[in-house]
């Protein structure tokens, strides 16, 4: 597939970005180079290869999933201005 300059004009109209007349002959190159490079990796066989999820084959370790409240309320309710029953309080907003 080869990108003309027309077509980079095109793709740029479609994709609303503003791309100068002078520009478009070089952009047109450089797509050409993408697709070029893109057709290269087309020709590499990978029938035999297993896909990967990671290339260093380590998994990420895991903890439990607990719920708790922390144990800290003391510590929690020490950076609060105004406290009660071991809660926070704040002003009414609704009147």
């Amino acid at each position: 597939m080869s990108v003309d300059k027309s077509t980079v004009a095109r793709i740029a109209r479609l994709a609303r970005i503003h791309v100068p007349e002078e520009r478009q002959e070089k952009l047109s190159s450089e797509l050409n180079g993408i697709l070029d490079w893109i057709e290269e990796l087309n020709e590499v066989d990978t029938g035999n290869v297993e896909p990967i999820a990671s290339v260093t084959g380590h998994s990420l370790p895991r903890r439990e999933d607990v719920v708790s409240d922390g144990n800290r309320v003391d510590e929690v309710l020490a950076n609060v201005p105004e406290t009660a029953s071991g809660f926070f309080v704040v002003p009414k907003v609704v009147e």
